[in-house]
């Protein structure tokens, strides 16, 4: 049994709705390699993944609780919630039960932040106190789709994708001077899928093909579209500006947004098979000649970021 490494190196969970189940892939290859993180930071379904993986639960386990999501519950709208064209109420749920409803960031096992965007005051956001379930929500809540997630009295929280796709920055201040394993689920531009994007809402179980008739429908595909064109540009503008020591990008630009629990095995083996390609880097990054990293410099947009 390979021996386990604990804190060498801190994650940052990209966001990219059922593309997401390559993070489960990917966690299943560093607990075989023994590899464990510092801290986890997490934007979207990262955050979802993530959550469960800084509360200690094994992959196997955050697998197994993902797919009990019933698919006919995963996007409904509980009725309390902000304006949107779906809901997250199966996932919110699932939160729940696994983490406890109460769950602090201060209760994790491992220390965790995830990132949102302020729909008032148009700021990156950075979440690493209070209540861990709704952060989650609202940093998995994509506008318009999903329900923004008020934030005491003065926020309207967004999914954190908007800004930043890949919480590079946010992993080095939650474990400073150690190497930032970055998992990439979007897409480069030059490789973004032709159809990706205008099946949009015929991935949802609860819709299916006949919904894309619709105009309003496709209209929202059209936009989806050009959502997903301007996030892989800015995504990977940000990464080559934050730099991660190492990255795992698995190859599912053609998985939909909103795809069901059929993709899982497949989207799962995909994660699987980048992390292992991986695997070298991710142990060049760990040589202990490479563990006193230079301490994060301030960036220049760090006054654009709040923290609550």
């Amino acid at each position: 049994m390979t021996a386990t490494r604990e804190g060498a190196f801190t994650l940052a969970l990209g966001g990219g709705g059922a593309k997401g189940y390559a993070h489960i892939g990917v966690l299943h290859v560093l607990a075989e390699a023994g590899l464990q993180p510092a801290a986890i930071a997490g934007t979207s379904v990262g955050a979802i993944v993530g959550a469960l993986l800084a509360a200690g639960y094994p992959p196997a386990e955050i697998e197994r609780r993902i797919r009990s999501v019933p698919p006919d519950e995963a996007f409904r709208r509980e009725g309390d919630a902000q304006p949107s064209f779906l809901g997250l109420a199966g996932i919110a749920r699932m939160l729940r039960e696994a983490l406890g409803p109460e769950c602090t960031f201060a209760d994790l096992p491992l220390p965790f932040g995830v990132t949102a965007v302020d729909l008032h005051t148009g700021r990156l956001v950075y979440l690493r106190h209070g209540r861990v379930v709704p952060a989650v929500l609202a940093s998995a809540a994509v506008p318009g789709i999903f329900p923004p997630v008020p934030w005491g009295e003065a926020h309207l929280l967004v999914d954190g994708g908007v800004l930043d796709n890949v919480p590079v920055r946010l992993a080095r201040r939650l474990a400073p001077r150690r190497p930032v394993v970055a998992v990439v689920l979007t897409p480069r531009p030059d490789q973004l899928a032709a159809d990706q994007g205008v099946r949009f809402l015929a991935d949802v179980p609860v819709f299916g093909k006949a919904i894309q008739r619709l105009r309003y429908v496709q209209a929202l595909n059209y936009f989806m579209r050009s959502v997903d064109i301007a996030g892989a540009y800015l995504t990977h503008w940000r990464l080559r500006h934050d730099r991660p020591e190492v990255v795992i990008a698995p190859p599912v630009g053609d998985v939909g947004l909103l795809a069901g629990p059929e993709v899982a095995d497949d989207v799962i083996a995909r994660g699987r098979a980048a992390a292992q390609q991986a695997l070298p880097a991710l142990y060049r990054a760990l040589r202990p000649w490479r563990r006193w990293l230079p301490r994060p410099r301030r960036g220049e947009d760090d006054d654009e970021v709040l923290e609550l």
